[in-house]
């Protein structure tokens, strides 16, 4: 019973979650966005400490529910392990702990995060990893069943669907998608719960609770006849049936091994006591004292569309990016340092944006963190759609009205890229669309009324929108684009 309530959770969280990442319409989030913040790392990184205590107390009670049910890296380990047990029936077997691999991976990950190392705590983050597989390699496939409904649909007079555009919104995070998918799906394959339990940061500190909580699998010796059975079935390999002690600190509460044994020997109940690790001599005071260090550390640093000008039905040339010298950040980041300290990169804001103006980071020092870049669309003042599903506080919440007074970067013009110059055309495209009025057309030549006309922007009234840049007819680059701040301000 306490398996099929477990696996029947489990479905419903991690379908859920999968959703969140693949609705591009935002609807979902209004429902369903709670369920990225109750997360481990990004309601710590929030600062959510309702959350992060709620999350302690069920793991001090209950084990590592949390790496069973809430966590999706943790469940799509457990669909690649239930096929991998399917091909080769009874395959895991008993294995001590790696705790030298386990907390040195931990060790890293706490430095990451007081270094400011965004990309770091990125790659080892089980909620990221599987954000960024949904986005990567799901979206696409979700998108393009929603474009063939589409098809069909126009055809039959309906328009219940509208087509999305697929694209690789950053080659860097798609490959790293794709190679988190297959690591981690073999290692689940040949070895259930390798991943949470070697090499998941959230595993361990979850871990190194559990071995305490109030309610645990036991194994009841006089029962126990030694048939191996719990052992050879249990994904997170923790049973050590000839000693009949299960290590707690890896256990991941999945209650397989209650159905597996045939004699009833074994019970999810209270417990007290000496863990197993005390009954292998393990050394815990040094433990102990890194658990809570853990735990200190990593919470004392967290603080803190209108279409475009297609030209009639002329091909038009893609837009190139521009070389920026600062990035810009969505306006509920504050600035790039709160972003980069406080993101996780898990592409919840990047899946929702409308705009396609959110995408992935290519640069080293922030790679897969979300930057805006105006190709493809521009960051409409209303819109507040990033800042209402960040479950970190990376993105912080704010209102529209906010939003429309946030200065994020400032648009720079290149007068000799404009096509009243190249083209000798009248254009004011980007003063008709600023929508804060930060632009206006003055001559070229000052000391002519009729040269022609070029953009002049008012620096303390642009907020960054990106409508200039992106609306400019200008080919391959812009005629204005937008330089990011790194602190933004309020105009």
């Amino acid at each position: 019973m306490l398996r099929k309530l477990r696996i029947g959770l489990a479905v419903i969280f991690f379908a859920s979650i999968t959703l969140l990442f693949l609705d591009f319409t935002g609807t979902i989030h209004y429902f369903l966005g709670w369920m990225a913040k109750i997360q481990f790392l990004p309601a710590l990184l929030a600062m959510n400490a309702a959350i992060v205590v709620s999350l302690i107390i069920v793991t001090l009670v209950l084990g590592r529910v949390y790496c069973s049910i809430i966590c999706p890296l943790g469940v799509m380990q457990d669909i690649f392990g239930y096929f991998g047990r399917m091909s080769r029936k009874n395959s895991y077997s008993y294995s001590p702990a790696k705790n030298i691999l386990r907390y040195t991976i931990l060790a890293l990950f706490i430095v990451a995060i007081v270094a400011g190392a965004g990309s770091a705590v990125a790659l080892f983050a089980p909620y990221s990893a599987y954000g960024r597989i949904a986005q990567n390699l799901l979206s696409p496939l979700w998108i393009g069943g929603n474009n063939l409904l589409a098809y069909f649909a126009e055809r039959a007079d309906s328009y219940a669907f509208y087509t999305v555009p697929v694209w690789i919104k950053s080659t860097a995070t798609f490959v790293v998608a794709a190679v988190t998918f297959v690591a981690i799906g073999i290692l689940a394959w040949r070895g259930g719960r390798t991943y949470c339990n070697t090499i998941c940061p959230v595993g361990t500190i979850l871990g190194i609770l559990s071995r305490f909580s109030l309610l645990k699998p036991t194994i009841n010796t006089e029962k126990c006849n030694s048939c191996g059975l719990c052992s050879r079935g249990c994904k997170a390999s923790c049973i050590d049936s000839k000693s009949h002690t299960i290590d707690y600190s890896r256990c991941v509460a999945c209650m397989d091994c209650l159905e597996n044994c045939k004699k009833g020997a074994i019970k999810y109940t209270y417990k007290r006591a000496k863990s197993n690790y005390e009954n292998a001599g393990k050394d815990t005071s040094r433990r102990n004292f890194l658990s809570t260090a853990t735990l200190f550390a990593v919470g004392t640093i967290a603080k803190a569309e209108e279409k475009k000008l297609q030209g009639g039905l002329a091909i038009i040339e893609d837009k190139k990016v521009p070389e920026r010298e600062t990035p810009i950040v969505p306006a509920g980041a504050q600035s790039i340092r709160n972003l980069a300290n406080h993101c996780t990169a898990c592409q919840l804001c990047v899946s929702v944006c409308p705009n396609e103006v959110l995408r992935p980071s290519s640069n080293l020092s922030t790679l897969m963190q979300p930057e805006m870049s105006y190709e493809r669309g521009y960051c409409r003042p209303e819109c507040t759609k990033c800042s209402e599903v960040c479950p970190t506080g990376a993105i912080r919440l704010i209102t529209k009205e906010e939003k429309s007074s946030t200065q994020i970067g400032h648009a720079v013009t290149i007068h000799e890229n404009c096509v009243t110059i190249t083209d000798g055309v009248s254009c004011d495209n980007c003063a008709r669309h600023c929508p804060v009025g930060a632009i206006k057309m003055i001559p070229s030549d000052a000391q002519k009324k009729s040269s022609p006309k070029v953009p002049f922007v008012n620096t303390e009234r642009c907020i960054g929108c990106g409508a200039c840049e992106n609306l400019c007819p200008a080919r391959p680059l812009s005629a204005i684009y937008v330089e990011g701040h790194v602190t933004h301000r309020t105009i």
